[in-house]
């Protein structure tokens, strides 16, 4: 039974008290009341979750853009695996790039084994997928070769019959006589006409979206073809790729390369028989050191992929949450001792905290320029980058300027709530305090801070969700490399497969989001007083 007590508090901590139900469940207590609450706080939400998820799988793809239809729910979980397994990929590339000896020999031997066992298999795919493509090209045109023929026709009626109407509009103009009534039924006669071409244009472009739709449809043996072969010819370019970076492009043996080089060059220098050729060879003694020495340093040029992004957004949303809990909570505390400070606050507090991220980036990206002329030569860019987490995912003006546009907007709800709560502080902690002759500084310490807490960490958690809601924008307009960035980049490409990865993005955000809410949740938790529950 202890467990059981330890379980139910972990649980109400980490704010998790849908699962409640279902432990005292499991030890049996009040089985037919669990079941309802199970029934609310779980069923239901996962009902209306995969009524959802039906609802999307069948609308999505019915609803036609630019980018192609609407992703499915089955197409966007293949463009999160599609995704995950590129930025794995490129993983695996640059600790080819390393790889040296032994380890580099069985890793070529490995990747030229699979090579030799997939060429065949995609040379197969390859023919299988154009047998399947002249098979449906000829099915399509046998269905669509009458449609055609018929909206030809359709076209050529309606242009006899528009000029016979024409003309015999032109004829009647031409006899009309000066009577009113005459001159207003040829009116309506030319606007019957027009309308009625109105209509024959109308039908049709309905009869060629018809035939459109029929095109478009997709064949679903042509689609799993065609994904196949395309999986085959992606793995054999990134094995390619990977021979590449075991063999002629692999660090060890283009120091290899590079000491040879060299030690052929100290040769020549020692045997040089005069100081012309003596000062030639000394020079390329020198650049060759040189080349060996960036090689060394030379790193795999990976690029970005959506973890390192969704990385270096996290580590960019907290460095503004950092910096707004630093500027929002000693003056939170200060507009709670002083009524004063608080009134002269207060039009600065309703001035800026409805300002948008959109306005507040373009300002504080010139005004970081101004302070980083030169990233490269950059002390404060230095400081960053040496600290080891932050440095690995390049902190530059755009990172800072997405950072800083967190803090301005995420600052509000802490310095609120901090105001709020120590204005509430009981009085009696203050007169107690006053009794035992306690300093400012000792007040602020043991009473005003620990009593203000709870409202501290309110506030803290408010900010936090609505500094990762700032950051996407703040990213986007920025270029700093994020999610924001990626999802920009994916709009900009416009292809169907970019168009299921900004899926992916809605779902990794509002995932990290929720887990971000529920560590806030516990710190809150473990600071409360009153027990009450903070979230379901």
């Amino acid at each position: 039974m202890a467990f059981k007590y330890k379980l139910l508090k972990a649980i109400d901590v980490a704010g998790l008290q849908v699962f409640d139900p279902v432990v005292r469940l499991c030890y049996g207590e009040e089985p037919k009341l669990q079941l309802r609450r199970i029934g609310l706080f779980i069923v239901i939400p996962l009902l209306t979750l995969a009524a959802f998820v039906a609802l999307w799988a069948y609308v999505g793809p019915r609803h036609k853009t630019k980018a192609g239809e609407v992703p499915s729910p089955a197409v966007v979980l293949q463009a999160g695996q599609d995704t995950w397994r590129f930025d794995a990929w490129e993983d695996t590339k640059a600790a080819d790039y390393k790889r040296a000896g032994q380890d580099r020999e069985q890793a070529l031997a490995a990747v030229n084994a699979r090579i030799e066992e997939l060429e065949p298999q995609a040379e197969q795919a390859a023919a299988q997928l154009a047998e399947v493509e002249d098979a449906y090209r000829t099915q399509l045109m046998e269905q669509v070769k009458p449609l055609y023929d018929e909206y030809r026709q359709m076209r050529v009626d309606f242009r006899d019959e528009s000029q016979r109407r024409e003309a015999e509009l032109e004829d009647r103009a031409a006899h009309l006589s000066g009577s009113v009534a005459e001159r207003e039924a040829f009116l309506d006669a030319l606007r019957e006409h027009r309308q009625w071409e109105e209509g024959e244009k109308a039908e049709l472009a309905a009869f060629k979206d018809q035939i459109g739709e029929i095109e478009d449809a997709k064949a679903p043996e042509l689609e799993a073809a065609r994904a196949q072969s395309n999986d085959l010819g992606q793995e054999l370019q990134y094995l390619r790729k990977r021979r590449d970076q075991l063999t002629s492009d692999n660090l060890s043996l283009k120091l290899a390369d590079a000491e040879q080089r060299l030690e052929q060059r100290e040769q020549a220098f020692l045997q040089a028989s005069s100081g012309e050729e003596a000062l030639s060879l000394a020079n390329q003694i020198l650049a060759e050191e040189a080349a060996m020495e960036r090689i060394e340093t030379s790193t795999y040029a990976k690029p970005w992929t959506l973890p390192d992004q969704i990385m270096r957004s996290i580590l960019c949303v907290f460095t503004g949450f950092v910096l707004a809990s630093i500027i929002a909570i000693p003056i939170g505390i200060l507009c709670g001792l002083n009524r004063v400070f608080m009134a002269a606050m207060t039009p600065l507090i309703s001035l800026f905290k409805p300002v948008s991220p959109i306005v507040w980036l373009p300002i504080v990206f010139i005004i970081v320029g101004g302070f980083i002329p030169e990233p490269s030569d950059s002390a404060l860019l230095d400081f960053f980058n040496a600290i080891p987490v932050l440095g690995a995912y390049d902190v530059n003006p755009a990172f800072l300027s997405s950072a800083i546009t967190v803090a301005l907007c995420s600052l509000w709800p802490t310095l609120v709530n901090t105001a709020l709560g120590v204005a509430a502080i009981d009085k009696d902690h203050i007169n107690v305090a006053r009794v035992l002759r306690l300093g400012f500084w000792s007040r602020l310490v043991k009473i005003v801070v620990p009593s203000a807490l709870p409202l501290i960490f309110a506030g803290l958690r408010i900010s936090l969700g609505v500094g990762w809601m700032v950051l996407i924008a703040a990213e986007l307009l920025s270029s700093s490399e994020g999610i924001g960035k990626f999802v920009w980049d994916m709009f900009n490409n416009g292809s169907s497969q970019t168009f299921a990865q900004m899926f992916v993005v809605v779902f990794v955000v509002g995932l990290i989001g929720l887990l971000l809410d529920r560590i806030m949740i516990v710190f809150q938790r473990l600071v409360s007083f009153d027990g009450a529950p903070t979230a379901l």
